[in-house]
């Protein structure tokens, strides 16, 4: 009963997404706006398979999705990422999962 709680592991793979989302973006000053949708489509594409990876060899609850995607919502909060656009990634998230 106990384990069904227990979502420090998919908590910091949440987190780990944002890092590797932030780390493919980089900065996006002076990208034009194609250029930062090419790079958003790439990165994406790559969390995604990780998502989907993570869920096959765990088995994740309700608690634990909503653990997994609060880590990642708020290690995009810190890098100063738009709450809307930081929205928009966490629902498409919530899909993969």
């Amino acid at each position: 009963m106990l384990q069904w709680f227990n979502a420090r592991e998919a908590k910091a793979f949440g987190t780990a997404l944002a890092n590797d989302f932030i780390g493919e973006m980089g900065p996006a000053r002076g990208l034009s706006e194609h250029k930062f949708a090419k790079k958003a489509e790439r990165a994406l594409a790559k969390i995604g398979r990780d998502a989907e990876e993570f869920r096959a060899a765990n088995k994740l609850n309700v608690y634990k999705r909503a653990q997994l995607c609060n880590g990642f919502k708020w290690a995009m909060r810190d890098a100063g990422y738009d709450a809307q656009y930081i929205d928009k990634l966490t629902d498409w998230l919530v899909l993969k999962l």
